[in-house]
C-alpha cells in the first residue's frame, strides 16, 4: 500500500480529458459568421456533439415580438421553431457549439426527433458542419447562404 504525507492530497485522475469525444470547433464560416468545423474525421452514424444534453425550452414566437432587435435576433438565429414556438437554449448564455451549424441543401449531419445530430456521412478534418434546416425547424433561413461549405 503506498502511503501519502499527511497533509498531502494525491491528485485524482479524471476519468477522461475533456476533449473525449469531442470532434468540432467554432470557426468562421464562408456560408456564414461562425460554423462548426471538424477536427478530426467524424465516421457516419457518429453523435456529433456526444454527451451534449442541453435541453430545450419552448417561448411562444409572440412573446418575442417587441423585443429589442439585437435580442429577437437570438431568437430568429439560433432558435428551431415548430407550431408558433421557438426552442431554446435555458439562456442564451448556455449555447453550446451544436447551436452554431449552418444551414445547407446538402448537409452531412441528420437531426433526429430527439435534435440530437448524428454524422449523415464521414466527415474528413476541416469540413463545415452543416445541417438541412427545414428537417427540424419551420422558420426559414433568416440570411442567404452564401456558398456551400467547403474547408477553410
Amino acid at each position: 500500500m503506498k502511503r501519502t504525507r499527511p497533509g498531502k492530497k494525491r491528485a485524482a485522475r479524471p476519468a477522461a480529458l475533456p476533449h473525449s469525444d469531442v470532434y468540432v470547433r467554432l470557426a468562421p464560416s464562408r456560408i456564414h459568421g461562425i460554423g462548426v468545423f471538424a477536427i478530426r474525421r467524424i465516421p457516419k452514424g457518429a453523435a456529433v456533439f456526444g454527451a451534449d444534453s442541453g435541453a430545450m425550452i419552448w417561448v411562444d414566437v409572440a412573446a418575442t415580438a417587441r423585443l429589442p432587435p439585437g435580442i429577437k435576433a437570438l431568437y430568429t438565429d439560433f432558435c428551431v421553431q415548430q407550431g408558433g414556438r421557438y426552442g431554446c437554449p435555458r439562456s442564451f448564455n448556455d449555447i453550446t457549439v451544436a447551436w452554431y451549424l449552418n444551414h445547407s441543401n446538402r448537409p452531412n449531419v441528420t437531426c433526429g426527433d430527439d435534435y440530437r445530430f448524428v454524422a449523415a456521412r464521414t466527415i474528413r478534418a476541416g469540413e463545415e458542419l452543416t445541417a438541412d434546416y427545414r428537417t427540424y425547424s419551420e422558420n426559414p433561413t433568416p440570411w442567404r447562404p452564401r456558398r456551400r461549405a467547403s474547408v477553410p
